[in-house]
């Protein structure tokens, strides 16, 4: 079978859609990764007025088994094993990124964003290898593996983000 076209429409059907394609950020027609990306940073920018560093960790725990579904149930239904529309892996990366440096002011954070959109979008070394763990060829049911790898890779790019940003501030103090 095809692989369906991410819509509105598709994103309604189902909870786990909402989700996966971070409430509506995923189906931006250029980008929609960097779309997801910004809108979890936007979205960190504001729930940090109200969580503790402590709540940031459990709903960024919570987050990540929640995206797997979602991102396993949106896969599926889209028919391919890595959607570019499901961003729910570039949100809860740029969370954990900006959990991990705060307190950071604008620059900082920008730079978070940044270097993050770099290795997800390049996919250099590390992140190249936990992409393309969880692949299958085109028509291969889409598993929960799969659903996995979609975030994997995401939280490999926000590892590799941390160890860059750590060597800068170190460089910079």
């Amino acid at each position: 079978m095809s692989a369906v076209r991410p819509t509105f429409g598709f994103m309604a059907r189902h909870p786990a859609h909402w989700i996966a394609m971070g409430f509506g950020s995923g189906l931006a027609p250029k980008a929609p990764g960097t779309v997801g990306t910004l809108w979890g940073w936007a979205a960190f920018a504001i729930l940090n007025l109200w969580l503790t560093p402590l709540l940031w960790g459990v709903v960024i725990a919570a987050s990540i088994p929640i995206g797997w579904w979602a991102s396993t149930v949106t896969a599926r239904n889209l028919r391919t094993c890595d959607p570019g529309s499901v961003v729910w892996d570039e949100i809860v990366a740029i969370w954990l990124v900006l959990w991990l440096i705060m307190p950071a002011g604008f620059w900082w954070q920008l730079a978070a964003f940044g270097v993050f959109r770099f290795f997800d979008a390049a996919k250099p070394g590390p992140v190249r290898w936990a992409d393309a763990l969880f692949k299958i060829e085109p028509g291969q049911p889409v598993t929960v593996w799969q659903g996995f790898g979609i975030l994997f890779d995401d939280l490999v790019a926000a590892g590799c983000t941390l160890v860059v940003l750590a060597g800068a501030r170190a460089l910079l103090q």
